[in-house]
């Protein structure tokens, strides 16, 4: 899956991490300098409308990031060079930014927020001194930032569909150049065209889903932490430092916690459906050819088997349901719950309070990506446990453990030998 599509993925990988942390800690020490000497000021912060993606601060990070990245690519290049280096390592750096630039649209229609909001509350109070133009100002801006944020995202999702599409020929490549010795494996057609398939098309939306939350976390955890200075008190605990901050937090660490909890037998229920189902599939695909096969009672023991694992499927998943619809149902509440001591003492205006929700919102949902995304991520996991046992054949290893299982836990029965070619089918 990886080592077909990135060099040495497991140092490929290590080291991605180990730059990264690096690169984020010199920018912590000297990222102020940068930006103060490329004339950046305490009031960007404040720039409302497009504004916001030409200060000074905005244009010294993407500077300073397209410098590093230049700088790890070329060491990349040099030092183990990859069929497949152009798109695994430079187009992954240019999503990473991509998805950076549409969070800052988010943090720039956040700022827009409180002006917008104040200015309504403003105009529906008894002395309003806001006037129609103003307001029609705003929403100018707000549009503009609109338009930009619909340009990054088409451009966006226009290159993760031709660099997943990439990672998928590479790995289709790789399985096709070892095809003699896996040709044998249990549902080996299946795994090199449908699960790489579906690997590509999951790592689709699940990759660049967990790039925008880790991009969002950055770009709107400070923006919570100098909002909570407004909130005073929380429900039940009281003063808190840094309220909204830990609220969110220990929300989305809950949450997550939980659904892992409720979804732990998922993973693996998956992977034996897919398995089941190629017996299945696999026996209707002999018998088409030969007389002897899917007999009657061959293909009831199948499909008993398909049945009772998807009925063994749908009682976890029910369960599972219970715990996920609860807990989002209290999620769509929760900001406000936690805000109601601030909002009955009047401490905050109504702009205030939507750039509050908004920011918390970006911030607890970026924790929670575990949560929205669980039913996606066991599909995935099923599918990589499957493309990891073909890979382990592929080089000479020892099967997983639950590839020697079936579908109720005891050893699978001896599979039949592949029917012998007809006359007809010889010509």
């Amino acid at each position: 899956m990886f080592k077909s599509f990135f060099p040495s993925p497991r140092l490929f990988f290590i080291s991605v991490i180990v730059y990264a942390a690096l690169a984020i800690a010199v920018w912590f020490v000297a990222g102020d300098s940068v930006a103060h000497w490329l004339g950046a000021s305490p009031s960007d912060s404040d720039v409302i409308g497009l504004g916001h993606f030409a200060t000074p601060q905005f244009l010294s990070v993407v500077l300073y990031y397209f410098l590093t990245c230049a700088l790890f690519a070329a060491a990349w290049f040099i030092l183990d060079p990859h069929p497949w280096q152009w798109w695994s390592i430079v187009g992954s750096m240019v999503l990473i930014f991509t998805s950076y630039f549409s969070v800052q649209v988010s943090v720039a229609i956040n700022n827009w927020r409180r002006p917008f909001f104040d200015a309504v509350q403003n105009a529906l109070s008894g002395k309003s001194t806001t006037t129609a133009g103003e307001l029609y100002g705003l929403i100018l801006q707000f549009a503009a930032i609109a338009f930009v944020w619909m340009a990054v995202y088409v451009v966006t999702r226009f290159l993760v569909s031709h660099y997943i599409f990439r990672w998928r020929t590479a790995m289709n490549d790789y399985y096709m150049s070892h095809w003699k010795r896996v040709r044998h494996v249990e549902g080996a057609a299946q795994r090199v065209q449908e699960d790489t398939m579906r690997f590509a098309t999951i790592m689709e939306d699940l990759g660049l889903s967990v790039i925008e939350a880790i991009m969002t976390l950055m770009a709107f955890l400070p923006v919570l932490y100098v909002l909570s200075s407004h909130v005073s008190e929380m429900p039940i605990v009281g003063q808190i430092p840094a309220p909204l901050l830990i609220a969110s937090i220990v929300w989305s660490a809950f949450g997550t916690g939980l659904l892992a909890l409720a979804g732990i037998k998922l993973p693996g229920l998956n992977f034996r459906n897919q398995r089941v189902e190629a017996a299945y599939r696999k026996e209707l695909v002999y018998g088409e050819d030969d007389a002897g096969r899917a007999e009657p009672e061959t293909v009831r023991s199948l499909f008993q088997a398909v049945r009772t694992n998807y009925f063994r499927m749908y009682f976890h998943y029910a369960y599972f349901n219970v715990f996920r619809g609860m807990y989002l149902q209290a999620d769509n509440i929760f900001a406000y719950v936690i805000l109601i001591p601030t909002i009955a003492a009047g401490k905050i205006t109504f702009g205030l309070l939507q750039q509050i929700l908004t920011a918390f919102s970006q911030v607890s949902t970026s924790f929670q990506y575990l949560v929205n995304s669980w039913t996606t991520i066991i599909e995935l996991l099923s599918i990589r446990k499957r493309l990891v046992a073909f890979e382990a054949s592929l080089e000479g290893q020892d099967l997983d453990k639950i590839e020697h299982e079936s579908d109720d836990g005891a050893p699978p029965p001896p599979e039949p030998p592949p029917p012998t070619p007809t006359v007809a089918a010889a010509h």
